[in-house]
């Protein structure tokens, strides 16, 4: 059934039908007929608004990449602990993928459908990637991490590999176990209190 005319405008039903869509089916294999259909706008409302298939396609990503952001910045304001602040990527993708149908990461599926290198598609992953690079290298210099960038690489490397991971096993616990690694992998990298107090006896 489309979407009510009513409702939203045209470009944001256009939006919502693709981003529908495109979470349940992949993207190249959604049709622009199908998105016309259930946002219920005419051919034209598409080119006016977007451009494109492809531009289309970018904003959904860019779409989605807010939606984490914002969900990412509700869920750190609640938190002190810089560990628990970094690893809140892994706790909300823990959260998400039953419902995201155990299909990895939107992010890099788009780039295996679009793997050319000058395609809008790898400019909109790219600004989600940075932006969670960012954030992780920007809370480990923070903490005082000896190698910001390298554990920054270290941490995205779990997190990608449990999103895969959740595709075959149908299931949270592959990014539940990244996160388990990537705790190792910052109690390595963060200074450390000291445990044996201020004082020694002589």
């Amino acid at each position: 059934m489309g979407t009510s005319r009513n409702s939203t405008t045209p470009a944001q039903r256009l939006l919502d039908a693709a981003s529908s869509l495109f979470a349940r089916e992949g993207i190249r294999a959604v049709g622009i007929e199908r998105i016309l259909a259930e946002a219920d706008v005419a051919r034209a409302s598409l080119y006016q608004n977007f451009g494109s298939k492809d531009a289309l396609v970018a904003a959904y990503l860019d779409s989605q990449h807010e939606t984490i952001r914002a969900g990412h910045a509700r869920a750190t304001a609640r938190l002190a602990d810089t560990v628990d602040r970094i690893l809140v990527p892994f706790d909300l993708s823990a959260r998400d993928v039953k419902r995201r149908g155990f299909r990895g990461c939107l992010f890099l599926n788009a780039l295996t459908e679009f793997p050319e290198t000058r395609h809008p598609v790898r400019a909109a992953v790219g600004r989600h990637r940075t932006w969670l690079a960012d954030v992780w290298r920007d809370e480990l210099t923070t903490a005082g991490a000896a190698d910001p960038e390298g554990t920054a690489a270290q941490l995205e490397l779990l997190y990608d590999g449990g999103l895969a991971g959740c595709k075959s096993a149908r299931s949270a616990e592959p990014v539940l176990r990244a996160r388990q690694m990537a705790l190792e992998v910052l109690r390595r990298a963060l200074p450390q209190p000291d445990q044996a107090g201020c004082s020694r006896t002589a």
